[in-house]
């Protein structure tokens, strides 16, 4: 998607990430004045209408989610070019890149961690699993405030029995792991159950966010 490229009302204006689950572009809502990001869905996944079905009914329940840690769902497209998302756009690096830097101060880590523990529990609370928390899908504000990127998506991507087993931190999904039985996730920070395939619930995240805290704490 080049620069200068409209889809709908929003004009695209440069790539900030790509992963399994597609390219995430900055864009403008030209209606509302604003800088958002796009996630724009692949090809394959948007030809795929009961997949596509599915998706869209998640996307409706994250979008429920309101939460100043939590990155905010705005909107489910589809034009003649693509089938996106409209989310919230966080500046600011995300963890992984902040822990590249070293081992973090005690009350640094534990201000980041109180905050990824109120997302977490708002979520929970909502009944909505993460699946795939790790430092790349955590970004910290200029101002210090800490949002958890991504919420359900890789559920709502692959489905509810899906999984998908990735050895790296890098983003989860391809289009290849997309079938029920393979593992959603990154291995670095799956609970036990998450990585046999197994069904799984709150606790999977409260198993990530242990290692994150871990990570934070001794680098490594």
């Amino acid at each position: 998607m080049q620069p200068g490229t409209t889809l709908a009302h929003y004009e695209i204006k440069d790539l900030i990430g790509k992963g399994g689950m597609g390219e995430v572009y900055r864009a403008r809502d030209t209606k509302l004045d604003r800088d958002v990001a796009l996630k724009i869905l692949p090809a394959e996944f948007a030809a795929d209408g009961d997949r596509l079905a599915r998706f869209e009914r998640e996307a409706k329940v994250l979008a429920s989610l309101h939460h100043p840690n939590i990155a905010s769902i705005f909107g489910f497209e589809t034009t003649s070019e693509a089938t996106f998302l409209v989310m919230e756009l966080v500046e600011g690096d995300d963890l992984a890149a902040v822990l590249r830097g070293g081992v973090l101060p005690v009350d640094e880590a534990v201000d980041i961690a109180r905050q990824i523990a109120e997302g977490l529990e708002e979520a929970h609370e909502n009944g909505i699993v993460h699946r795939d928390l790790k430092p790349a899908n955590v970004k910290r504000t200029p101002d210090g405030r800490v949002k958890v990127l991504d919420f359900g998506l890789a559920r709502a991507f692959a489905g509810q029995t899906a999984v998908e087993e990735d050895i790296s931190s890098a983003p989860t999904m391809t289009a290849a792991m997309t079938e029920a039985g393979t593992v959603i996730g990154t291995a670095a920070y799956m609970s036990p159950e998450q990585a046999r395939g197994k069904e799984v619930d709150r606790r999977a995240d409260i198993w990530a966010f242990g290692v994150i805290l871990f990570e934070m704490l001794t680098g490594k």
